[in-house]
């Protein structure tokens, strides 16, 4: 699966509050995927930074286009669980998730994404997934 598949799915099967965030699929692979959040002062909280809702919906996305690029293509899923943390602020810079697919059975995959601020060294939010593959 290329990039331009993934963004092919993110057009057709996300509701559109989901594409109004703007994601953008960087690159995906085997058992991973990289996505962009751009910052938006649209998404910033009282304080000016990223609201953890707009990081946890990017998270969520981004598994789905990492699992279907493991998979082939895109095949009905549903989350069944995550969990974020947030480490420290982003302000008024692009958000990078980099998903890695930990274990990808016939009808769970877990997941692990890392979400680190444009330039920055350090994590600024980590999830962790499990999806119900129905397809």
């Amino acid at each position: 699966m290329t990039p331009e598949d993934a963004e092919a799915i993110l057009q057709e099967y996300f509701a559109p509050w989901i594409k109004q965030l703007g994601l953008r699929v960087e690159e995906v692979g085997e058992r991973h995927a990289v996505v962009r959040l751009p910052w938006s002062d649209d998404l910033a909280r009282e304080g000016g930074g990223l609201c953890g809702q707009a990081m946890m919906a990017a998270a969520d996305t981004a598994t789905v286009l990492a699992i279907a690029s493991a998979r082939g293509g895109f095949v009905p899923m549903t989350t069944v669980q995550q969990a974020t943390t947030f480490q420290r602020p982003v302000v008024g810079k692009d958000v990078l998730l980099d998903v890695r697919i930990t274990k990808l059975g016939r009808t769970l995959a877990f997941t692990e994404i890392t979400l680190t601020a444009e330039g920055a060294a350090e994590t600024a939010a980590h999830a962790t997934t499990v999806y119900a593959i129905m397809g």
